[in-house]
């Protein structure tokens, strides 16, 4: 009688637990990020396709354009029958490009490498080092991003009038440092911020001075970050109008200023600008093809701290 009564009394506490155990076995399916709608992955696509057409359409129609021949742009039909490089090696060998793309590699190379040292010694400085107005410093970095560009060409201009600096390659360079080096420099202290302090102290126990650890520990380090701020400094002044229009002479323009030589008669040359503004963009996208590896890394973490 007793071993029946133990025996009901087990089975009616294994029903529960049994059932408890059914129910944590088979929790409710989640649909995840992977798991889409054929509704919501249309509408997904979609989207992307249209705004990737936006974006590149632009590009494409003055490539077209580029390969036709002049005053055609207007009928496409015309384009697609005289397909051609002439354009290209007209405006290479009949006017000045060569010339400006050679002004615009010195300004830009400049500016690129002027850009990155001052950014990275600045954010390096203010990251490891505290010293009477750092912040200050910081702050007026900060300041200086508030105000277009456009604002300072008055003051710049008198500025390098006064020093001799008009055109003149190293002050277009300053100038273009003005607007990229606060960004970079700013950038670089967050970065500068991920990377552990104690590798600074093991570079002084080895007997490093600081410029020494900085170049030697810190900078192979910040690669990513470094990476960023030339390729922020090189966009700066390969693509930029209102400074070099304004601080330059003709001996001296630099590409994006050259190009407008084209459209300033009755009948603009569209053929010659097309083919010119790609050849603008093929230096550009290969320091982007080289940088994009650390682009991603080099922003993500520069943003971590401030």
């Amino acid at each position: 009688m007793t071993a029946a009564t133990h025996e009901n009394s087990s089975a009616a506490t294994a029903a529960p637990t049994a059932a408890r155990s059914s129910d944590t076995a088979a929790p409710r399916k989640v649909r995840g990020r992977e798991h889409r709608s054929l509704g919501s992955s249309i509408a997904l696509h979609g989207t992307l396709i249209v705004a990737t057409v936006i974006a590149a359409f632009p590009v494409v129609w003055i490539l077209f354009i580029s390969l036709g021949p002049k005053n055609a742009w207007q009928e496409p039909g015309q384009v697609l029958k005289n397909l051609s490089f002439h354009n290209y090696s007209d405006v290479l060998s009949h006017s000045d490009l060569p010339k400006w793309f050679l002004n615009t590699v010195i300004v830009a190379g400049g500016t690129t490498a002027l850009g990155v040292f001052l950014a990275a010694t600045a954010g390096y400085a203010v990251s490891r080092m505290r010293f009477p107005g750092s912040r200050q410093l910081m702050w007026t970095f900060l300041v200086t991003q508030m105000f277009p560009s456009i604002v300072l060409i008055v003051p710049l201009y008198l500025l390098m009038s006064n020093l001799n600096l008009l055109d003149n390659y190293l002050g277009l360079i300053l100038a273009y440092a003005t607007t990229a080096v606060p960004f970079c420099a700013w950038m670089m202290k967050g970065y500068f911020d991920t990377i552990p302090k104690e590798i600074d102290e093991a570079g002084r126990v080895d007997g490093l001075t600081p410029f020494g650890t900085f170049w030697r520990l810190i900078v192979p380090l910040a690669r990513p970050g470094l990476a960023v701020t030339a390729f922020y400094s090189f966009l700066t002044a390969w693509g930029e109008v209102a400074y070099a229009t304004q601080f330059m002479q003709s001996d001296h323009y630099t590409l994006a200023v050259g190009i407008r030589t084209f459209a300033q008669d009755q009948r603009p040359d569209w053929a010659w600008t097309s083919a010119t503004a790609i050849i603008i963009t093929i230096p550009a996208t290969l320091v982007f093809l080289l940088v994009q590896r650390s682009l991603v890394s080099g922003l993500t973490a520069g943003g971590t701290k401030a």
